[in-house]
């Protein structure tokens, strides 16, 4: 009973507070505009926060462990909510500066490099204390609300703008940070005896887990490809005179498509290979992709994101089921760090040489490049695992399957 009260106030903690994010999104650009007047100032908290997301395999080695509890969490989530606070406050003050936005761009990007993998393995930990499966379920729910936001959120943080409510949306994220943060605070670890042992690296974590490492290539390839997928169909809009209309129905698709998988994916993931599963769905989705970019109006666009939506979804439980069946602990934490770092980076790379390649080939070509591309490397990885054997992979066996150039991020780069 108590890990089931326990996961229910991450969850809600989580939920509110990703939802509330979708509202502050919306309003966040507009307040940075109305007091600076500088567009290219806009970007710089979204842009400051990745930065020690990407950096963080080198800095959170061992921080990212000390995230092992909810009032641990809770703390992580009081330093966020005062870097969103300082936002409205400097705006309603009219000393909103870019040096502030970036400040507080970094002191949110080094909450997420812990709060997020901290959050999840929590998450997974009170799931082992309530039952085999209960893991992987919570996971789940987790990236189904985030998703339910993701859907409802623009909409309602539109709607907030249009009736001149702005700041308040700020103070609302910050707010909402804070809260689940003291929902948190309910989490207790099951902390064993201390020892003096050298937290592991993500490298170190993938040793004997080369599956994890198979289904981290193929999302990351969908992360870096998913720039055709958002900048390919807004510019395609504005192409053909149709502005919006192309990435409304592309992402209403896709959400609605995400809440599918969300409530089918367990049910698939219990009855399937994971990797395998990771595989064929990020292949699946490159090949929506590849629709989109040859039949391009909105029904279709519609219909080919509501397809890859559920297919991602499901593609991201079987990552989560590889992740959590074996391991638990530091181990857990370092793996699920791993993954943002390979979320972040992807999308990051990606939105950056998605415009260029845009503007070179078409809004068109691109989505079905970016779609062939996924594809691609979701077979080629299938291969590898036919020819690599069994999934049940030894000791080791991740690091001798991996590419030369996925050296181990947790040692300092050499120049």
């Amino acid at each position: 009973m108590r890990a089931r009260t326990e996961a229910l106030a991450l969850l809600a903690g989580s939920g509110t507070a990703d939802f509330a994010f979708r509202l502050a999104q919306v309003a966040l650009p507009l307040v940075i505009l109305r007091e600076t007047g500088s567009v290219a100032a806009t970007g710089l908290v979204g842009g400051a926060a990745g930065v020690p997301v990407l950096l963080s395999p080198w800095w959170a080695r061992k921080a990212r462990q000390w995230v092992d509890s909810g009032p641990r969490l809770a703390v992580v989530a009081l330093v966020s909510a005062i870097a969103l606070a300082s936002v409205p406050t400097a705006a309603g003050l009219g000393v909103l500066s870019p040096a502030l936005l970036v400040i507080s761009g970094l002191l949110l990007g080094c909450g997420d490099a812990l709060a997020t993998p901290g959050r999840a393995a929590l998450l997974a930990d009170t799931g082992d204390r309530w039952g085999d499966g209960r893991a992987v379920m919570l996971l789940t729910w987790q990236d189904g609300l985030r998703r339910v936001g993701m859907l409802v959120g623009p909409s309602v943080g539109a709607l907030a703008v249009a009736i001149g409510v702005t700041n308040e949306l700020l103070w609302t994220e910050a707010a909402a940070v804070l809260a689940a943060g003291l929902l948190a605070c309910t989490v207790q670890p099951e902390r064993t005896v201390a020892v003096a042992v050298e937290p592991p690296s993500i490298r170190e974590s993938l040793q004997g887990r080369r599956e994890v490492l198979y289904g981290w290539i193929v999302r990351g390839t969908g992360c870096v490809t998913w720039f055709a997928f958002t900048l390919g169909l807004s510019v395609l809009g504005e192409e053909r005179g149709r502005p919006g209309v192309y990435l409304a129905a592309g992402m209403t698709g896709y959400g609605v498509g995400s809440l599918v998988g969300t409530a089918i994916s367990l049910a698939v993931v219990r009855r399937t290979n994971p990797v395998l599963t990771a595989v064929a769905a990020w292949g699946w989705s490159g090949l929506c992709w590849v629709g989109m970019g040859l039949w391009t109006t909105p029904p279709v666009v519609a219909l080919m994101g509501a397809l890859s939506g559920v297919a991602v979804v499901i593609g991201i439980a079987a990552i989560s089921v590889l992740i959590t069946r074996s391991s638990a602990g530091a181990e857990r934490r370092t793996l699920l760090a791993g993954q943002s770092v390979v979320v972040n980076a992807g999308s990051a790379a990606g939105l950056l040489a998605g415009g260029p390649i845009i503007g070179a080939v078409g809004a068109a070509p691109s989505l079905v490049g970016a779609g062939l591309v996924t594809s691609a490397v979701a077979v080629l990885v299938l291969i590898r695992c036919q020819t690599a054997g069994p999934v049940t992979s030894t000791a080791g066996s991740a690091l001798r399957c991996a590419p030369a150039v996925l050296r181990d991020a947790d040692d300092p780069p050499v120049r």
